[in-house]
């Protein structure tokens, strides 16, 4: 009996725009991950071109990481993969997150908390 496996897409869009396959991701021993490339290995696991274990065993990244790349991502755009910014938008949010506190409010529940 063959068993009905999810297909990945060749492509996916990459984060400026353009298609990303696996050639086009950064090679494997990569050691300098500026912006553009964390972006493309965030958006090639969003986009299902590669699975969220197949990007750490791939890259040597532990799961801490990728997932800190995707939630500066998500929270700051791609200026939040900056490495000089990184604690600038990190206080930022833990002073929003201090005021709703303080307020009573409650902020939306975080999806990736659990997986931290």
């Amino acid at each position: 009996m063959e068993i009905d496996r999810q297909r990945k897409p060749k492509k996916v869009i990459g984060p400026f725009g353009e298609a990303l396959s696996l050639n086009d991701l950064p090679k494997s021993n990569t050691t300098r991950w500026v912006i553009r490339r964390k972006a493309e290995v965030v958006a090639a696991v969003t986009g299902g071109l590669l699975s969220l274990e197949e990007a750490c065993d791939r890259y040597d990244l532990s799961l801490e990481e990728f997932l800190s790349w995707q939630e500066s991502i998500d929270k700051s755009g791609l200026p939040g993969l900056r490495i000089s910014y990184l604690s600038k938008y990190r206080t930022e949010y833990r002073a929003r997150q201090e005021k709703l506190e303080q307020t009573g409010s409650q902020s939306p529940r975080d999806p990736l908390a659990d997986l931290h």
